[in-house]
């Protein structure tokens, strides 16, 4: 199990996104869909980005973020801050090399189970949240029989050159215990080639 101290620093990237998202006024809906969305999640085979993570007590810190799907996904905070949140195709595993601990669970029962699932099948779980801007996509996703994992809120940009024509801007995570942590992206770059090996790790002492 991941302990309290972990999946804090964990959720802390998606709790930005969502702040944003409970901030704006609510105008219009956005044309978007979920079929988009899911268009937009299978087309993007692999991304890389620059993010920012902010938890609930307004911390931040920054980091370079790779992705491929399906289940990989690795969140590099640098040596400075001696950890490490890497997936491996299967579980998501949190490494503290400070204290020498590392802890693990299963891709599926996180809330990145979303992101980085082949065939996403949002239709249950998510829909599409008005925003002030139609430019703005933002999709939760909660699942009602597993409100456990808690809740994902994506924020997405419209863009042409992107997949499906939506650029992930970044995510805010929600715990059962409401607590919230958000992760913005900059410099994404879209299915290029991401080595198998990105996604490997060294184990703590």
């Amino acid at each position: 199990m991941l302990n309290g101290k972990a999946f804090a620093r964990f959720l802390a990237p998606v709790a930005a996104v969502a702040m944003v998202a409970s901030a704006a006024p609510v105008l219009a809906a956005s044309n978007a869909t979920i079929t988009q969305v899911e268009k937009h999640l299978s087309s993007t085979r692999t991304m890389t980005a620059h993010f920012t993570q902010t938890d609930n007590k307004r911390r931040s810190i920054s980091g370079t973020l790779s992705m491929k799907r399906p289940g990989k996904i690795r969140f590099d905070y640098g040596k400075a801050a001696n950890m490490l949140m890497v997936a491996d195709g299967k579980n998501l595993h949190f490494i503290d090399y400070e204290v020498g601990q590392k802890s693990s669970w299963e891709i599926a029962k996180s809330p990145l189970a979303v992101l980085l699932d082949d065939n996403p099948d949002l239709d249950r779980i998510a829909k599409i949240v008005p925003a002030k801007d139609e430019r703005i996509v933002i999709v939760r996703a909660r699942d009602a029989r597993r409100p456990e994992f808690g809740t994902l809120i994506l924020a997405f940009i419209k863009n042409p050159a992107a997949p499906a024509g939506l650029q992930l801007e970044g995510w805010t995570a929600i715990d059962a215990q409401n607590k919230r942590t958000v992760v913005k992206l900059d410099g994404q770059r879209y299915n290029a080639g991401v080595p198998d090996s990105r996604f490997t790790y060294r184990e703590p002492k």
